[in-house]
């Protein structure tokens, strides 16, 4: 199983567990579309200039197939993408779009089955203009992304795993799994009142 397939059997909430607040970006980073899969992969880092998408749409023909691309725009007032270029995407193998702005064309999206999370949608596109960068890091969702990094995201949010930890993540993100499983509800419920108990100074 490759680190990607590992990554997607792992729920966000689980890593969030793990990783702490630093490594999820921000709820205005949401699919936008439902019901989503849950996706994992490595990130193919963007950087877009305000108003122009011309980085994102040379991403989808460089990025490797099972890639998330996260991309930086600080701009909420054009569109990054549409339904021709998740298409291809979509076609190329990417994973996911990632992205710190806006799309259009998302009924089309939509029915091709496409992940996007992003900050929502706008009609008009951006210009293809002005160039940026490929594989730096990048700050998406309030948090610093780099290329490599594996990014799993489904409706519950956005995760962030650094290349450095992924093994540690993922024996620490399993064990804590497995403990869940194991307990049942009677048993989260009684260590549950009691600590609810013990935080409050009285039984509850």
């Amino acid at each position: 199983m490759t680190m990607s397939a590992d990554f997607r059997q792992i729920p966000p909430t689980t890593l969030a567990d793990v990783l702490g607040r630093d490594q999820v970006m921000d709820i205005g980073i949401r699919p936008l579309w439902t019901p989503v899969p849950r996706v994992a992969g490595p990130a193919f880092t963007v950087r877009c200039e305000p108003g122009d998408n011309l980085m994102l749409h040379a991403a989808i023909y460089r990025a490797e197939p099972g890639s998330v691309i996260v991309v930086e725009s600080g701009d909420l007032d054009y569109a990054l993408a549409g339904g021709n270029v998740c298409a291809v995407a979509h076609r190329r193998g990417v994973a996911a779009f990632v992205l710190d702005g806006l799309i259009r064309d998302l009924g089309e999206v939509r029915d091709l089955g496409f992940p996007v999370f992003a900050r929502g949608v706008i009609p008009i596109p951006g210009t293809k203009d002005k160039l940026g960068t490929h594989g730096e890091p990048v700050r998406c969702g309030g948090i610093t992304v780099r290329p490599g990094d594996v990014v799993v995201a489904d409706e519950e949010g956005v995760v962030v795993v650094p290349a450095d930890r992924h093994d540690q993540v993922l024996a620490a993100a399993r064990a804590k799994l497995a403990k869940e499983a194991a307990e049942s509800l009677d048993d989260w419920e009684a260590a549950h009142r009691a600590r609810i108990g013990k935080a409050l100074g009285q039984p509850v």
